[in-house]
Order: structure tokens, then C-alpha cells, then sequence
């Protein structure tokens, strides 16, 4: 079997290294033949192969894997200062998560995408498109999104908490095995991770299935996933009577009802025209100040469940180690711990009651 070249550029990205760092580390390497290598126009002795794949920990089973998985949507926030290696490692760990589901497939039944997608060519908008999944998802009149990765799951979209660096939100995209996926940043709040999850849902549903036109750039894109998360999480028929005449003393019961940011309720009420510019700025400008930040206002949200099903269903049900799942998908045993098993707290003494 003929080696995957592609591969070595996956591991290395994987691991952060750049090609200059990587071939500085591998003795006989240069950075302009592992350039070339990596473009598919020189080829490297076996041994340097080996040697650079042993150095980047990853199995030599890996290097005949054949791995797309390309997330084109990835949500960062203030992208401009995420660092490029660090936007790289982001980019190669969502796709490898992809690559997992995929290898679970071989075992499991993953639930069925049960939505038909829906195209904005063919007149589609996205408010319309809001209102058909919230009806798709059983959320009737004016109930919140309050169970939304069940809500997500149940419909066959497999949704994955990572931690990674507090600049990446979420991804979404269709695996090579033609499974919707969601990969969201664990860290973050409950109302940002729920507005992040509608929003990498509105991709799913309007443009991770069709050929997308030149003139809907990136920019248009995230508009519309915009315009269908807002209608979403706060549908315009039923929140406008609660933001009409919105006052600032109004935003904590807001938000524990719609399960949303009160900087996003200020936002929705100001889009849907019932004040200007210069009123939104004194919500934000007062939201800023100490006490009223929405991180001082937790909500309810639930959890995923499929992907750590599935992984416990490797385990208990089909008896594999973490080292049998890393040799069965031919991949390193450190990422099978990063992403399937995490290390997690564990209780080192009570505290006295007193």
C-alpha cells in the first residue's frame, strides 16, 4: 500500500510544529525537501519518513489513512489574534475528532441525520429556515432551546465539547463518512456554547450540503447563519412584545427565560428596530460595567451524549482498551485520551462542616 504524503502534513500540523521547526529536529531533513515532500513532489528515503512520523508520535499505520475532513467553517473569536500554528492545531484536532466518528462507524449505528437541509438558492431564507427546525425539533410557540445538544442528537447530528483554546467557539461539518458533526469549545458558558451550537447548526442546515455561489462569501455566510440563529434561540413572534419597550432591569428575567445572553437580547431587540444605535451602545456600556456581565447570570444547559456513548460502547460493550481504540484507528494513544477519555478532577478531601 502506497503511502498517504498527506499524512505527514497532518501529523505535523497536528502537533504544531511548523516545517522549518519540524525538519530541524529530524536529522538529513531539510525544510525545502519536506516542502516538497509534503506537495507530493519529492519523495523522502524510508527511513526519514519513519523517523519523522516516530518523532511526531503518531503510528506508522497512520501514514496509509487518507483523511479530509475539512472543516471550512471554523467559528473563532477574534480570529485575528489566534496565532496561524495555533489555528492550524485547532483545525487538524477538529478534523481528527471527524476521522474518529468515522472509525466508530465501523462498530456503531450512529442516529439518523433526520432533517432535510434547505436551500437558500432555491429561496429559502434564513429566518424561514429557523422556523422549519424549530418545528423540525418539536420547540412549539415561544419555548426556549433549553436541551439543545439532546435536541441536536436526537435528530442525528453528533455534537463533541473539546478543550481547546479560548479563541475557537465551534466547527461544523459533514464527515468523510457522511455524518453532520458539531465540535464546540468546553470552556465557555452555557448561553455562548448554546448560541454557538445554533449557530454551527444553521451551517449544517444551509450550507454544508449544497455548492455555495462565489458572491455568498465567508462574510454573507456568517450573516445568515446570524439572521437564523437570532430567529432560533429568540423567534421574532414571540420575543418583540418582551423587548418592545426593553429596560435594563428587564435583561436578567430575559435571559433566564430565553436561555440567551442579555448582550444578545439587547442585540435581537435592536435589529428587530425598536431603538437606534445610540441606545444599544448604552445597554452594552452598561452590561460592561462590574455585576452585570452575562457570566455574573448562569443558565441551564444540558450535555452531549453520543459521542461518549459511543466510546463507552467500545469499552464495556465490545471490551476494547484505550490502547486497542488507538491501534484499530491508527492513531496515536494520546489523542484517544485528549478527546475520548480526558483526565478529570477527582476528590482529594472533603471539606469540614462546621
Amino acid at each position: 500500500m502506497k503511502i498517504n504524503y498527506r499524512q505527514i502534513t497532518f501529523a505535523r500540523e497536528y502537533r504544531g510544529y511548523s516545517q522549518s521547526e519540524l525538519a530541524s529536529k529530524i536529522s538529513g531533513l531539510s525544510q525545502p525537501n519536506l516542502s516538497k515532500y509534503e506537495k507530493g513532489f519529492n519523495s523522502l528515503s524510508d527511513e526519514l519518513v519513519l523517523n519523522i512520523i516516530s518523532f511526531l508520535e503518531f503510528p506508522v499505520t497512520w501514514l496509509y489513512e487518507n483523511i479530509s475532513n475539512i472543516p471550512e467553517n471554523a467559528h473563532y473569536r477574534k480570529r485575528a489574534t489566534l496565532s496561524k500554528k495555533d489555528k492550524k492545531a485547532i483545525e487538524y484536532g477538529n478534523r481528527i475528532v471527524g476521522y474518529i466518528v468515522d472509525q466508530m462507524s465501523d462498530s456503531i449505528d450512529w442516529p439518523e441525520f433526520k432533517h432535510v437541509p434547505m436551500d437558500i438558492q432555491e429561496g429559502h431564507t434564513p429566518k424561514s429556515i429557523a422556523r422549519y427546525a424549530r418545528k423540525v425539533l418539536g420547540l412549539n410557540n415561544g419555548v426556549a432551546v433549553a436541551d439543545i445538544f439532546t435536541l441536536l442528537e436526537n435528530k442525528g447530528i453528533v455534537v463533541i465539547e473539546v478543550n481547546v483554546h479560548q479563541k475557537f467557539d465551534g466547527v461544523s461539518f459533514i464527515t468523510d463518512g457522511g455524518i453532520p458533526i458539531i465540535i464546540i469549545n468546553k470552556n465557555f458558558n452555557n448561553d455562548r456554547k448554546r448560541r454557538t451550537l445554533a449557530h454551527e447548526y444553521g451551517h449544517i442546515l444551509m450550507h454544508c450540503y449544497f455548492p455555495i455561489p462565489e458572491y455568498r462569501t465567508e462574510k454573507i455566510r456568517e450573516e445568515e447563519v446570524e439572521v437564523f440563529t437570532s430567529e432560533f434561540l429568540m423567534p421574532e413572534d414571540y420575543i418583540r412584545g418582551m423587548v418592545s419597550k426593553l429596560k435594563l432591569g428587564d435583561l436578567v428575567e430575559l435571559k433566564r427565560y430565553w436561555l440567551t445572553s442579555m448582550s444578545s437580547i439587547v442585540r435581537r431587540a435592536k435589529d428587530l428596530g425598536y431603538f437606534g444605535k445610540d441606545r444599544y451602545t448604552y445597554f452594552n456600556i452598561e452590561l460592561s460595567r462590574g455585576g452585570r456581565s452575562d457570566d455574573s447570570v448562569e443558565v441551564y444547559i444540558d450535555e452531549p451524549n453520543l459521542f461518549k456513548e459511543a466510546y463507552k460502547l467500545h469499552k464495556e460493550d465490545l471490551g476494547y482498551s484505550d490502547e486497542d481504540i488507538a491501534n484499530a484507528f491508527n492513531i496515536p494513544n494520546d489523542v484517544v485520551v485528549n478527546y475520548l477519555n480526558p483526565p478529570s478532577l477527582r476528590l482529594i478531601h472533603s471539606l469540614k462542616k462546621h
